[in-house]
């Protein structure tokens, strides 16, 4: 299956129910950039490092005129806890039914213990303030993802 976006193309409308009961619609960051990034699951290290650098940035972020949310399948109240526990400034997103994941073509195949599964591929995007979707990074590492992310963002 290839991505239903590609870079230099516009990202289609949607809504998403997120964090504090809310949904989240693309148009709220409608004249801002904006930073949606994929990762397996609340409270695990690796997802945990990378929301804890995507907040310690939020501040740069913001002045650089960019919006952050982060995407998983888990539920909104496994995100509310999370967001809670880490602290995190930005809105996180429920993707249970897979619409966004599909949309950004993030669902892999990967492997765990010689069982394969699909799952999210910790993927990151950025979104010019008119919705055109402007850099892609897949297969992220964690370490000095967010610097690189907010440098793409300072430069649009």
């Amino acid at each position: 299956m290839t991505s239903k976006i590609k870079t230099g193309g516009k990202v289609p409308a949607f809504t998403a129910p997120a964090t504090g009961g809310e949904s989240w619609r693309l148009k709220d960051a409608a004249g801002k950039k904006l930073v949606i990034y994929f990762y397996p699951k609340d409270m695990t290290s690796g997802c945990t490092r990378e929301s804890q650098d995507f907040r310690d940035m939020y501040a740069a972020f913001r002045k650089a005129g960019t919006h952050i949310v982060g995407v998983s399948r888990d539920s909104v109240a496994s995100h509310d806890k999370f967001k809670e526990k880490e602290q995190l400034p930005f809105p996180l997103l429920s993707d249970t039914d897979e619409q966004l994941c599909k949309l950004f073509d993030v669902i892999k195949e990967k492997s765990l213990y010689g069982r394969k599964y699909l799952g999210i591929e910790r993927s990151t995007f950025l979104l010019d303030a008119t919705g055109v979707l402007r850099n892609e990074w897949r297969k992220v590492k964690v370490p000095g993802h967010a610097e690189e992310v907010l440098e793409a963002a300072q430069s649009l």
